[in-house]
C-alpha cells in the first residue's frame, strides 16, 4: 500500500507577539520561505502544504504560495485542529508530519529521523518535543490521519485540542507514543531558534548571517551557539507559550 506522507506547516499573519512573522525577511529571505527551502531537503515527504486561515490578512500567505507554486489550505483561524485535519483530508494524506511556521531553522534530518522511527515501529505518535532535548524550534510530530481523526471521535474538542492539535495523543494514555531524545552532541534545550518575538528574530538573524546559503545543519547551529553565546542568549528569558 502506498503511504502518502505530507507535511503541514501552520502559518498565519496574526501572531500576537510578532505580527507577520512568517513573511518577515531573515537575511533577505522570507522566514516561511527559508523554512520551506530547508525542509524540502527531506528524504520521504510527498508534499509540503501551508495550513493557513480564511482570515483576509492571510491572503498575503496565499499569494506567496501561488507565486511559488506551493500547496496550501485555508481553514479555521481559531480551531487549529480542524484546520490541520481538513488540510490532510484535502491532500489525501496517510502519514502527517505536523510542523509550525515559527521554526525557520528546522533541520530536515530531524524530519527524516521522526518519520523513520514512526514507519519502522508500531507507535501512534512520534515527536521530539514531548521532552525538549533539541534546541527549541526543532519540533517535529508524526502520526496518521486516522489517529488525528480519533481525537474528535466520541468526544467534544477541548480548548487544548483546538489550539495545539495533538495534546490528547500524549496526555490521555490511550496511544502508543515515542519521544525522540537528542544525542549528547545535539542536546541544547536552552537554545531557542523559534521565531516568536523580536529577540528571537535577532538570534535567527545572527545565525543566518554567519553561514553561506541555507543548508547549514543543526550541528552547525549548535557549534555556532557554543562559540558565540552572547549572540544566541538574547532571547533566553522569553516565556514560551505552551499548554495551559
Amino acid at each position: 500500500m502506498k503511504n502518502i506522507i505530507n507535511i503541514s506547516i501552520e502559518a498565519r499573519m496574526t501572531s500576537t507577539r510578532l505580527p507577520g512573522k512568517v513573511l518577515k525577511e531573515v537575511c533577505g529571505i522570507k522566514s516561511l520561505e527559508l523554512m520551506y527551502k530547508r525542509i524540502e531537503q527531506n528524504k520521504y515527504v510527498n508534499n509540503i502544504i501551508i495550513a493557513t486561515t480564511i482570515n483576509k490578512q492571510d491572503d498575503e500567505i496565499v499569494n506567496w504560495c501561488n507565486q511559488n507554486n506551493i500547496s496550501y489550505y485555508r481553514g479555521s483561524e481559531q480551531n487549529v485542529y480542524e484546520r490541520v485535519l481538513q488540510t490532510h483530508i484535502e491532500y489525501n494524506t496517510d502519514t502527517i508530519v505536523e510542523l509550525t511556521g515559527d521554526c525557520p531553522l528546522l533541520d530536515p534530518k530531524l524530519i527524516d529521523e521522526a518519520i523513520e522511527i514512526y514507519i519502522n515501529n508500531d507507535y501512534d505518535y512520534v515527536s521530539n518535543s514531548l521532552k525538549i532535548t533539541y534546541p527549541i524550534g526543532m519540533a517535529v510530530q508524526v502520526y496518521s490521519l486516522d489517529i488525528l481523526k480519533s481525537i474528535s471521535k466520541n468526544r467534544n474538542l477541548e480548548y487544548q485540542d483546538k489550539e495545539h492539535v495533538t495534546p490528547y495523543l500524549y496526555t490521555s494514555g490511550k496511544y502508543k507514543i515515542f519521544n525522540i531524545k537528542a544525542p549528547p552532541e545535539l542536546t541544547m534545550p536552552k537554545l531557542s531558534v523559534t521565531l516568536d518575538t523580536k529577540e528571537d528574530f535577532e538570534v535567527i538573524q545572527n545565525i543566518c548571517k554567519y553561514f553561506d546559503g541555507f543548508r547549514f545543519g543543526i550541528e552547525d547551529i549548535i557549534s555556532f551557539a557554543k562559540q558565540n553565546p552572547k549572540l544566541v542568549s538574547i532571547n533566553q528569558d522569553i516565556h514560551r507559550k505552551g499548554l495551559n
